[in-house]
């Protein structure tokens, strides 16, 4: 009782500091006997009730990975809208790092063997199709859509985010094409269906797997798109186009360099390849500041490492690939997570109906918390564009108009 009453008293002087400097529209109720306000309000936007004295040791000292953790726990609820409660963590961990004086900047490294891989993909993507449909796309497409105009909704802007990628990579009819973490199959099946291309989708997942065969088959395409369970580390071949679309941040930073030398070893002669994947905004190769990265690494993304992209654009060169076009697309991934974690919002009671409560609440943070860091640039995006270097200076675009054929 002593310890409890030494930490109330600890956490009252802690929140009326942040009160002072911060002013956060936020209210802490204590398991109903203790209120910590965290600003100066008539009524807080988001209330977080914590529902018994247990919770007191990572109150202590919140951040992302905590606060989330209680909450997918049930220690912890929300009251309020979603996106406020995340924008609220966000400061609250960051007022205690800078009281800490600290800032979070875990390096990890995985070993990242076949079957640790496969396992730890299996345990993201294989949660169920059923979920998964409930708040994509039609098409299914789990990967940062493109807004070319930002007044797209999302099965258009992921329709266009497929033919950007495609257009990039100037595939042709009869041409080739390698997609590396295929999902559920959008990519092969536009780039055989509209663009006439032969394609190879490989993915870890077993539910992407059988999923994504069906669909090759309803649309009549298995004389143009094969789809496998493989590593990407397995296939032979050759192929004039390759493509990788949120599928690089499973791969690990120290084999980044062994990834594109695969990517550079599978290209034909003259063929291009893109890189499209999520990345550290830290030089270092930190984590996501404030515990984001270690609540994700927990709960989301088992082995999941982010690179910086100077690592990205340095291991590419490393592995024979030389790099002509990048392009950033955070503000489309912000906008992407808003609808996926909205979508999940109007869709809560058949997902909770679907899945265990912890699922739920795992999945309805981390949405709502990417797309705030996505916005602030705690995490960043990138399509890159290459192919084998040392090549002829001929073979490169004299511009970009070729990726824009309407203003060209």
């Amino acid at each position: 009782m002593f310890f409890q009453h030494a930490v109330m008293q600890k956490l009252e002087h802690w929140a009326e500091d942040i009160r002072h400097r911060a002013n956060i529209s936020l209210r802490a109720d204590l398991w109903g006997e203790h209120q910590l306000d965290f600003g100066h309000f008539d009524q807080p936007s988001v209330t977080l009730t914590v529902r018994h004295p247990d919770s007191l040791p990572l109150l202590l000292s919140p951040s992302l990975a905590s606060l989330g953790q209680l909450y997918v726990e049930g220690k912890l609820d929300i009251d309020g809208p979603l996106h406020d409660a995340i924008r609220c963590a966000y400061a609250l961990a960051g007022a205690t790092l800078r009281d800490a004086g600290a800032l979070l900047r875990a390096v990890k490294h995985f070993s990242h063997l076949k079957q640790e891989d496969k396992r730890a993909i299996q345990y993201h993507y294989d949660v169920s199709n059923d979920f998964y449909r409930l708040w994509l796309d039609d098409d299914m497409v789990y990967s940062c859509a493109y807004f070319e105009e930002g007044n797209e909704n999302l099965d258009l802007a992921q329709r266009k985010k497929i033919d950007h990628i495609l257009t990039k990579i100037r595939l042709r009819p009869g041409q080739t094409l390698l997609d590396i973490g295929c999902g559920w199959g959008a990519l092969v099946l536009r780039a055989a269906g509209h663009y006439g291309a032969r394609c190879v989708g490989i993915t870890l997942s077993e539910n992407q797997y059988r999923l994504a065969r069906e669909r090759v088959a309803a649309a009549g395409l298995q004389d143009r798109v094969e789809i496998r369970l493989q590593d990407y580390r397995d296939v032979d071949g050759h192929f004039d186009r390759i493509t990788s679309v949120g599928m690089f941040e499973h791969v690990g930073r120290k084999h980044l360099t062994d990834y594109f030398k695969i990517v550079r070893n599978r290209l034909s002669a003259g063929g291009i390849a893109l890189n499209h994947g999520i990345t550290s905004t830290d030089p270092e190769g930190g984590e996501t500041r404030h515990g984001g990265g270690d609540f994700i690494d927990k709960y989301v993304f088992p082995q999941g490492e982010l690179p910086h992209l100077s690592q990205v654009v340095y291991s590419m060169q490393q592995a024979g690939l030389e790099t002509f076009d990048i392009e950033n697309l955070r503000r489309h991934y912000a906008r992407t997570l808003t609808h996926w974690s909205d979508r999940y919002e109007a869709q809560s009671e058949d997902i909770a109906a679907l899945v265990d409560e912890k699922t739920f609440r795992i999945w309805r943070v981390y949405l709502a918390g990417c797309a705030h860091a996505f916005d602030i640039d705690q995490v960043s995006i990138y399509q890159i564009v290459c192919s084998a270097a040392e090549a002829s200076a001929q073979t490169l675009p004299w511009s970009r108009r070729y990726i824009y054929p309407a203003a060209g």
